[in-house]
């Protein structure tokens, strides 16, 4: 899994594109580029891929709403001040 997988600091799941092994000329430019560019998955199957991994404590979604609360506090801590 660690070969197809990359698990970010956050915990999301990066993979690579398929389609790009073979009949690249019918493809336009802006498709290659894009198909070569790592992926974020789907929250559905990244939960299981992390499972499998033994990633599985890491929640991305934790983790964004932990900042944007923080976020909040600052903002409010600024406009009070």
């Amino acid at each position: 899994m660690s070969k197809r997988f990359k698990v970010t600091g956050t915990g999301k799941i990066k993979r690579r594109s398929g389609l790009n092994s073979h009949r690249n000329s019918v493809r336009s430019g802006n498709m290659k580029r894009r198909l070569g560019r790592p992926f974020i998955m789907s929250e559905g199957h990244a939960k299981n891929i992390r499972l499998f991994m033994g990633v599985s404590k890491k929640k991305p979604r934790k983790i964004a709403h932990d900042r944007a609360l923080a976020a909040k506090a600052e903002a409010a801590e600024k406009s009070a001040a």
